[in-house]
């Protein structure tokens, strides 16, 4: 299953409730619990330094502004499909800090992903395919990496696109990383590539988040599907 090959290992039950901030009540019923507890209109005691230290452990999630989505395409099923895109695979969908961080400490980075592995982060309720109606006029700025030196070039592309950092997040739909047998790519996918202004700034903003010096290029989506190989940049940055 495309699961078992991106996780390294399955949440268990309490480390969900403690990715979800939610703690099982520690009462497990019975006589002792039944006269803890107060009587209607009892105010509960207790010294003030123990109701400041039961007030400290407990943390409220940080919310993203958009909630987000991994995708998995299986390189065993992928030769196998009928058509493109259809190997692809939601694997979890977050929308906080803390949800973020569990997954992405729970999956196998670029390096260790099999060879022929599409791994996508996008936003919530747009699929990582040409046809999808938020992608289908936009295109792709593209990285490339020798093989298996790509994993923190993609985990600081996760953290700018799930924190806000460009000035253009609102083209922004998602990002991919392809892993090959001689090299690995990370490309950010955007809404409208016929803006101009946008897809420079966004192609700049990206190059020096990742600290990254070769020249990249952007190729819009339609070109892709009637050129494939043969198409051009339309910009590069």
């Amino acid at each position: 299953m495309a699961v078992e090959e991106v996780l390294n290992s399955a949440t268990t039950e309490e480390e969900t409730n403690a990715i979800t901030n939610t703690n099982p009540n520690p009462r497990s019923g019975g006589a002792a619990d039944e006269e803890d507890e107060p009587e209607e209109g009892e105010i509960l005691g207790g010294d003030e330094d123990s109701r400041q230290s039961t007030a400290a452990v407990v943390h409220q999630p940080h919310p993203l502004e958009h909630s987000w989505t991994f995708w998995f395409d299986n390189p065993s099923a992928k030769s196998k499909q009928a058509a493109w895109g259809s190997s692809i695979r939601p694997i979890y969908t977050f929308s906080t800090v803390e949800e973020f961080w569990s997954i992405y400490n729970n999956i196998h980075h670029p390096s260790k992903l099999t060879v022929g592995a599409d791994f996508h982060c996008f936003k919530y309720k747009i699929e990582p395919k040409w046809e999808d109606p938020i992608c289908a006029n936009g295109g792709k700025w593209t990285t490339i990496f020798q093989k298996g030196k790509s994993d923190t070039s993609w985990l600081y592309t996760l953290l700018a696109l799930i924190g806000e950092q460009f000035d253009n997040g609102d083209e922004i739909c998602g990002a991919v990383v392809n892993v090959r047998a001689r090299q690995d790519k990370i490309a950010l996918w955007t809404k409208n590539a016929s803006n101009e202004a946008a897809q420079l700034s966004i192609g700049k903003q990206w190059k020096e988040l990742l600290d990254y010096n070769e020249t990249i290029g952007f190729i819009i989506h339609e070109d892709a599907k009637k050129l494939d190989r043969g198409a051009k940049d339309r910009y590069k940055a």
